[in-house]
């Protein structure tokens, strides 16, 4: 991730960390999210669904402690078979 200027953006960590998760079901997302961070503690607000109703998402916050558990996390999430894409 870049900013702008081409500089890769400061981040202080430990730094709750927002993903957008997508996927068919939301349940089954609640379930995903389960999966990958187990007991940490976690946050899952509503999102959006498409608008043809296909795709719901959820936001997931969570603690990160560093750049690569944040990389970690996401690439954990975007390799479930229950979520179709992770932001």
């Amino acid at each position: 991730m870049q900013s702008l200027d081409g500089r890769k953006p400061e981040i202080q960590y430990p730094s709750n960390w927002t993903y957008q998760v997508i996927g068919l079901d939301e349940n089954e997302l609640r379930r995903a999210v389960f999966e990958v961070l187990g007991d940490a503690r976690h946050e899952l607000k509503p999102g959006n669904a498409s608008k043809g109703g296909k795709y719901v998402s959820l936001g997931l916050e969570t603690q990160v402690v560093d750049e690569a558990h944040r990389l970690r996390i996401f690439q954990q999430l975007a390799s479930h078979p229950s979520i179709r894409f992770v932001i």
